[in-house]
Formats: C-alpha cells, structure tokens, sequence
C-alpha cells in the first residue's frame, strides 16, 4: 500500500524554495539601497563658508568664467549624500583652495539650472559629507 502513494516533487520543491530565497534577497538588496541614502545634510551660511567658496558661489549665477576644465561637469551623486534626482540635475564645481597643486578637496555642487540652481551643496572633504548652502 506505501508503494502506491506518488513521490515528492522533489524538482517542484526546489524550485519554488529558490524562488522564495530569490524574492527575499531581492527585497533585502532594495531596501539596503534605500537605507543607505543619507538624511537632507545640515545648512550652512553663505557668509559662514570660505571666501573662495563665496566667490565660487557668485561665479555660478554669473555662468563663470570657471578655473578649472571639470568646473560645471555632471555630479552622479553615487554615494546618495545629496538628495535623489534624476542624472544629470547636479554638477560640480571646484572650490579654490590656496596653495594647493591641484584641485584640493573643497568642491561645491549645484542643482538645477546652471545660471540660478535650485540647490548648491559645499564639500570641504572631497564629497564625503555635505552642508546645504543658505544665503
């Protein structure tokens, strides 16, 4: 009588157990990408930041002319420390700092239109960390 009963599926159950490990590595890599996108950074005073980055600031609404060939280049924000937009809404800019024989590390990135952007961001560690600036 046990020799009647049918066999497992076995192939069926494998397939959908792995069916089910793939949906839930999935979900876990989609909302491990969404909880690595940082909180809005903090605000900084225009008036608060180095004068070189004042000057920059000023340079942007004016169209330039800018110092260096990457000034005005699209900013992929790929470590999502600015806010999420579409490619192509942010640039970058290279702050001046003295003495230094390259670009340094202070940069600034704006968004929007490039003569009047909507948001302009202040680095002073090579895109670790933001401030928003505020007029």
């Amino acid at each position: 009588m046990i020799d009647n009963l049918p066999a497992p599926n076995r192939p069926r159950s494998a397939s959908v157990f792995l069916v089910a490990l793939l949906l839930v590595a999935t979900v876990g890599l989609a909302t491990a990408a969404f909880a690595r996108s940082a909180p809005p950074p903090v605000d900084v005073m225009l008036v608060d930041l180095p004068r070189e980055a004042q000057d920059l600031f000023v340079l942007i609404g004016k169209g330039g002319p800018f110092r260096y060939s990457r000034d005005g280049v699209s900013f992929g924000n790929r470590e999502r420390l600015l806010p999420l937009m579409p490619k192509g809404y942010y640039r970058e800019y290279t702050v001046r700092t003295a003495g230094a024989r390259d670009r340094g590390a202070r940069r600034m990135v704006c968004g929007g239109p490039s003569k009047a952007p909507e948001a302009c961001y202040y680095s002073d560690d090579h895109y670790q960390s933001f401030r928003r600036i505020r007029q």
